[in-house]
């Protein structure tokens, strides 16, 4: 009932409100109905992801540990930056986990790189709606990392856009050719120390940009994969325990499983920073 609903009103609700409209009411009631009672509550409650770790044991960065300790319950700066340009990554509880990996390095001129910029096309696959912000996460790495330069692509050529510290490319997640032709732009030639995949959220397509995209990650930078969905939980434990972890032994590779259902799990990759010093 509630979807026929939605589908209803989709259209009459777009054709009388503007998107920057409904962006600022979905940010006011993300605020009252979910950031306040958080910061509220992870005062008396704790509530951190599952970790499954796969890679060298020990190393320096410790990256399992700084995983397991997040409060997930608890808002950050980030969680509000990001709802507020539109973004979901605060209402899938990532900000907090990006928090802990990137808040020691906010100052650092970093390259951040983000595939999917969050299409608001009905007829491309993993859209975010009609009332969705294209562009809403890199404008946040933006704001968030003042010396940062962001990078984006996306298969949908409509919403590519560039802006200060912020270019996008055109990018086919499932053609091994068009993520090459994609890196081997001049403003990427030099990789990224962020690589977030926020794409089309299947298993084949996370593998297929994963094996194109790796090698672009900077010594001590964070590859991470968004929106796992539970189905595809033993494909990538086989897959990181027969293969990554053996192609790159020295990489830190941390499964974190945040919902109880559904798609929002993530999996982050750690390039160590001397990769000399570690073998």
């Amino acid at each position: 009932m509630t979807k026929r609903l939605k589908r209803f009103l989709r259209p009459v609700v777009s054709r009388t409100i503007s998107p920057k409209l409904v962006q600022r009411l979905r940010f006011r009631w993300w605020y009252f109905s979910s950031y306040f009672p958080s910061r509220v509550s992870s005062h008396f409650v704790s509530r951190t992801p599952k970790v499954r770790y796969f890679g060298p044991v020990g190393v320096q960065s410790n990256i399992d540990g700084r995983l397991q300790a997040v409060n997930l319950q608890a808002p950050t700066e980030m969680c509000c930056v990001m709802a507020k340009l539109g973004s979901d990554k605060a209402k899938n509880r990532y900000t907090p986990v990006y928090s802990a990996l990137f808040n020691e390095r906010r100052d650092q001129p970093l390259r951040i790189f983000e595939l999917g910029l969050g299409s608001n096309n009905l007829n491309v696959l993993s859209n975010m709606g009609v009332f969705g912000a294209p562009g809403a996460s890199l404008r946040g790495w933006r704001q968030l990392f003042p010396h940062a330069l962001v990078y984006g692509a996306d298969i949908d050529r409509r919403i590519l856009f560039e802006e200060d510290r912020i270019k996008t490319f055109y990018c086919d997640q499932l053609e091994a050719p068009s993520i090459r032709e994609m890196w081997s732009h001049a403003e990427l030639r030099g990789g990224a120390d962020i690589i977030v995949e926020d794409g089309l959220h299947t298993f084949e397509a996370n593998i297929s940009f994963l094996k194109e995209s790796l090698e672009h990650l900077r010594p001590g930078g964070i590859y991470v994969v968004e929106d796992i969905a539970w189905e595809d939980f033993e494909k990538w434990y086989e897959v990181l325990d027969k293969m990554y972890s053996k192609e790159y032994p020295r990489y830190e590779f941390a499964f974190l499983v945040l919902a109880d259902h559904g798609y929002n799990n993530m999996l982050v990759i750690r390039r160590p920073t001397d990769e000399t010093a570690l073998g």
